[in-house]
């Protein structure tokens, strides 16, 4: 890369594939140190600001002059074809695409579903969950175990089901999607999933309206009626958001914190000693990682200043979280996994008005699924070298496909 300097194009195209499993490519600390925030081009052919310093990105992220909204011309996408335009374009946003108000009014009835106190009545019910599933991997006749099918997607597949009132029986369905839509393949196949996803929704939400139940969506629509109007088309929007977020990332995180803590013995014989510290182990987890790099997607709606840099209106702006993670003015060594560093600044996730709703709900289950599975199968192991699994180059959301282990 030569050297870049804020305002100039950098030798740098989007997306970028990690240099190491366990580290941001190379590119990223080299284009952090020259200009936190730079030009870069898109594989699509577009252009648009990059962000890489923590700090810079936390401003980007809380100032309100730089819109989530997708359907406005100069968002950054990745692929700029006019079949992806309308896509967006034709559908209602989903919350993450909102701004201001708006924003507000469709986070604010939800997000006492994931208060702290309201979570806590959830925990036993997870534990059992996890112990469940821990139960039939040790009464399995044949070892290594594909932990990613055992585990990873299974407890947060069942969590977020029973929260929302989704039939179990559909998780293969919405998960097969799901991970379609966030691969790097076809544009049609990613349409194809999207298309049969928001089908499944749509009569998940018109069976509920019929026979509400005790359930995140049946509460919303009991509210709803009682405030005189039914939303169906954001209840749908809100159910599709939900359901694809709610599983997909904290599967990620499970199967990778447990790569990273067998690979660092020393770490995890701190939690495993200590459950006390399993909090602060996920959260430099979630730093460390960072699997949603580059989703974080703007467009100035005004001139705005960030790090001495002038950002136009109508200009796309990228906040890569997983540089802002790894960047040394916030985290001291950052390259090191240390379960005792306290990364609660970290921006895994997002930061601002948008930070992630269901962010409480990820850390209950992760802190479960570490302390519950150390602590039931101590001698469990990788059955193949950290760097030879099959890591998720091909997705929008880092993570492994396949992860066998033994004990």
């Amino acid at each position: 890369m030569t050297k870049n300097v804020a305002g100039e194009l950098a030798d740098l195209e989007l997306p970028v594939e990690r240099d190491c499993p366990f580290a941001p490519p190379a590119a990223y600390e080299r284009l952090r140190e020259q200009a936190p925030i730079s030009k870069v081009r898109l594989t699509s052919g577009g252009e648009a600001w990059w962000v890489s310093g923590h700090e810079e990105a936390r401003a980007v992220l809380a100032d309100g002059r730089f819109s989530s909204d997708k359907r406005k011309d100069g968002f950054p996408l990745f692929t700029l074809d006019a079949a992806t335009l309308r896509q967006f374009r034709s559908q209602p946003p989903l919350m993450l695409g909102m701004d201001g108000a708006e924003h507000s009014a469709a986070r604010r009835p939800v997000i006492g579903e994931f208060t702290m106190k309201r979570l806590a009545g959830l925990r036993p019910r997870i534990q059992d969950i996890v112990d469940h599933f821990i139960d039939d991997m040790l009464a399995a006749d044949q070892r290594p175990i594909d932990l990613v099918q055992a585990l990873s997607l299974a407890v947060p597949s069942l969590v977020i089901c029973e929260l929302l009132g989704v039939p179990y029986s559909d998780h293969d369905f919405f998960q097969s999607r799901t991970t379609m839509m966030v691969r790097r393949n076809s544009l049609e196949d990613r349409q194809r999933a999207l298309a049969e996803l928001r089908a499944f929704i749509d009569d998940l939400i018109t069976r509920k309206e019929s026979e509400p139940g005790d359930d995140l969506f049946g509460r919303q629509i009991t509210r709803q009626r009682q405030e005189g109007a039914l939303d169906h088309a954001g209840l749908v929007s809100l159910a599709f958001l939900l359901l694809t977020a709610g599983h997909e990332t904290t599967a990620n995180m499970i199967s990778l914190g447990v790569v990273g803590l067998l690979s660092h013995p020393a770490q995890l014989a701190l939690i495993t000693a200590d459950p006390g510290r399993t909090p602060m182990a996920v959260e430099e987890l979630l730093r460390y990682f960072t699997i949603a790099d580059g989703v974080t997607s703007r467009v100035a709606t005004d001139d705005v200043e960030i790090g001495g840099v002038s950002i136009k209106a109508g200009e796309g702006v990228i906040v890569s979280m997983l540089s802002a993670n790894w960047d040394p003015a916030a985290f001291k060594d950052p390259a090191d996994l240390d379960v005792e560093r306290g990364a609660r600044h970290h921006l895994a996730f997002g930061f601002g008005p948008h930070q992630c709703l269901g962010q409480n709900l990820a850390r209950m289950e992760l802190q479960i699924v570490f302390d519950t599975l150390f602590r039931r199968i101590p001698t469990l192991r990788l059955d193949a070298s950290a760097e030879d699994l099959p890591f998720k180059t091909d997705a929008v959301i880092y993570g492994v496909h396949e992860l066998p282990v033994t004990w």
